[in-house]
């Protein structure tokens, strides 16, 4: 990672100071190479696969790491015995006969505004993001990986806007590393990683004496990369970087980012609306920073194609009913605002947004009052992108365990996100490492036709 610093470091409302948004490289503004830079200086862009002529369309992923009761939120069996019905009851919609659990009431307000899948199949069980930032199993992998979702969204439109990455991830590094994961690049390489604002590491670069107020002196700024690329090169952490965009420079020199990074910017009756949360991660897992809903917004606001965030720990083997009492009104208050705060600001048709986790939950309650993990289903709620909300799409079996009606694959949700960015998943592809087309789902999978 390169670190640029500024002379003038400013603290934000969560105690990050500026240094921390200005870290580049590696993480997906781009390698550092002269040519490119060189480029960069003359205004030349750099060629892109695909163009949504000016789109401003985004998704926003909220990634809930350990696999969410999908039996306790979204898809209550009421009829189903005690040990498997749990202590929750149904509250109705907005929505006449759809209903969710009762510790959903801001989202139950707005379920015209929503979409639920409750039959999500095709999960292997990895317990990690993995499969929900890229669609993909880790099985039979082309050499460098699958890219994920923001990856894929970086190579194929670039940034939004001048300045700004295409693809940002907000999870911080958490015990259970796998949970981190915003999005690697996989075959794409490093230019494609997500910028990671709160990114911090041991080996982190520092462009030597080089401010922000000095970016601009070409001089100064090609001797300090000089100095950089010979450190960098004796720890082997130059490779892959050889690609310095003219999107990367533009971060370097733009306020943008950080502004869209200052929370204190924003009106505090939004944010109320959102609510802050905790940015103390629990146990092994995320945080309860509901900022990031908020911070999120802003994000695609400014131009990000995509951003990724992980929300607490949903890892619940015991005291199901007693963490859920703790989180679910947490995520139900998040979301809603998110969701509501796209359709006022005229957002809704462009910005996608996702809520799921790696996989289900048992039906059965264990020993210890909480739920196993359960790849056979799960679920998903959905908002935005133009999409047909206010409905529920398939139906499980009467304990939960099963998906009884239209079963949707993992590969079909991110066809359907594609889709809303008005890309076409029959013929976009990206290039692998030996050059070779790759599809960005298998093509036997189709978005999902009740949603568009």
């Amino acid at each position: 990672m390169l670190t640029i610093l500024s002379q003038h470091e400013k603290s934000f409302c969560d105690g990050v100071s500026r240094r921390n948004f200005l870290r580049i490289g590696g993480l997906g503004l781009g390698g550092l190479a002269l040519p490119e830079l060189l480029r960069a200086e003359t205004g030349i862009a750099p060629a892109k696969d695909h163009s949504t002529g000016g789109s401003r369309k985004s998704i926003i992923m909220i990634f809930l790491p350990g696999g969410p009761p999908h039996q306790d939120m979204f898809d209550l069996k009421m009829d189903a015995p005690k040990e498997i019905r749990g202590e929750f009851k149904p509250i109705a919609t907005n929505v006449p006969g759809i209903h969710i659990g009762e510790l959903f009431p801001l989202m139950a307000r707005q379920m015209d505004k929503l979409a639920i899948i409750r039959s999500v199949v095709g999960a292997t069980g990895s317990h990690d993001a993995f499969q929900c930032v890229t669609g993909r199993s880790k099985r039979n992998m082309p050499p460098g990986g699958w890219p994920s979702l923001g990856s894929a969204l970086s190579r194929l439109e670039g940034p939004a806007q001048s300045g700004i990455p295409a693809f940002v991830g907000l999870s911080p590094k958490m015990g259970h590393i796998e949970w981190s994961d915003n999005g690697d690049p996989g075959f794409l390489g490093p230019a494609h990683a997500p910028f990671k604002p709160n990114g911090r590491g041991k080996d982190d670069l520092v462009l030597q004496d080089i401010t922000l107020e000095r970016l601009h002196d070409r001089r100064g700024l090609l001797t300090s990369f000089d100095n950089f690329r010979r450190t960098a090169d004796h720890s082997g952490s130059i490779e892959g970087m050889d690609k310095f965009t003219r999107e990367a420079f533009g971060v370097l020199t733009s306020s943008q980012l950080a502004k869209a990074l200052d929370l204190g910017a924003e009106d505090v009756r939004v944010r109320d609306r959102y609510g802050r949360g905790s940015a103390k991660l629990q146990a092994d897992g995320g945080p309860k920073l509901l900022d990031q809903f908020l911070m999120a917004r802003r994000l695609v606001e400014a131009g990000v194609r995509c951003v990724t965030l992980g929300f607490s720990r949903w890892d619940w083997h015991s005291d199901n009913f007693k963490r859920a009492r703790e989180d679910f009104p947490m995520l139900d208050q998040g979301v809603s605002a998110l969701v509501e705060d796209l359709h006022e600001r005229g957002m809704d048709k462009d910005v996608t947004v996702i809520v799921w986790g790696e996989f289900g939950r048992t039906p059965k309650i264990n020993a210890k009052g909480g739920r196993d993990h359960w790849p056979n289903v799960s679920c998903a709620l959905l908002a935005g992108g133009g999409m047909n909300t206010g409905q529920v799409i398939g139906a499980t079996d009467k304990i939960g365990g099963e998906a009884s009606h239209r079963p949707v694959h993992f590969q079909e949700v991110f066809a359907t996100l594609y889709h809303t960015l008005g890309i076409d998943v029959k013929t976009a592809t990206l290039p692998d490492l030996s050059g070779r087309p790759q599809f960005l789902v298998d093509e036997k999978y189709d978005p999902i036709h009740e949603l568009i």
